[in-house]
C-alpha cells in the first residue's frame, strides 16, 4: 500500500538491513540457543533477563544459579563454530564476565550466585520438578503433605 506522497518508502528507508543491527541480533541468537540448549543451568538460574546497551552490546543478568565465569566458559564452549570466533572478554569473575562473539559484546553478570555445583546439593523452591515428582518418595513427608495434615 502506498502512503499519501505516492512512494511506499521514504526516501531515507535503506535499501538493505544495516549490517551492523543484523550482526548484533546474530550474535544474541546464537548465545540465546547455547543457552536454550543448557537445560541443567536454565534451571538453576532465577530472573533471566537481558537488554541492549548503549554500546551495541548485549547485557544477560540471573539471580543465584552459577557464576558468571561459569556461564562464560559454557557459552564460548558452545557457541564456537570454525569462522564465528566466541572469546572471553578480559578477566571473568564469579559475579561478571564479558565474552565477545562474533564481534558483539556480552556483559554477563550474577547476582548472588551458587556455582554451578551447589544447586545440585540443595532443593530450593524454583526446582519445581523435583518437588512435584511424586514416584519418589522419602522417609519424611513433604511440605505440602503436612499443609494437607498428612
Amino acid at each position: 500500500m502506498r502512503g499519501p506522497g505516492g512512494g511506499g518508502r521514504s526516501a531515507s528507508a535503506p535499501d538493505e538491513i544495516q549490517p551492523v543491527g543484523a550482526h548484533r541480533f546474530e550474535a544474541f541468537g546464537r548465545v540465546m540457543a547455547a543457552l536454550g540448549g543448557e537445560a541443567e543451568l536454565m534451571e538453576s538460574c532465577r530472573d533471566l533477563t537481558w537488554w541492549r546497551g548503549a554500546d551495541d552490546s548485549w547485557h544477560i543478568e540471573w539471580r543465584e544459579g552459577p557464576y558468571a565465569a561459569e556461564v562464560a566458559e559454557t557459552l564460548a564452549e558452545r557457541v564456537r563454530e570454525p569462522g564465528s570466533p566466541a572469546d572471553p572478554v578480559g578477566r571473568a569473575t564469579p559475579l561478571s564476565a564479558e565474552l565477545d562473539v562474533v564481534g558483539v559484546r556480552f556483559v554477563l553478570r550474577a547476582v548472588d550466585p551458587l556455582g554451578r555445583d551447589r544447586p545440585h546439593s540443595r532443593l530450593g523452591p524454583w526446582r519445581l520438578a523435583e518437588v512435584l515428582d511424586t514416584t519418589r518418595r522419602g522417609p519424611s513427608p513433604r511440605p505440602w503433605e503436612q499443609l494437607l495434615g498428612g
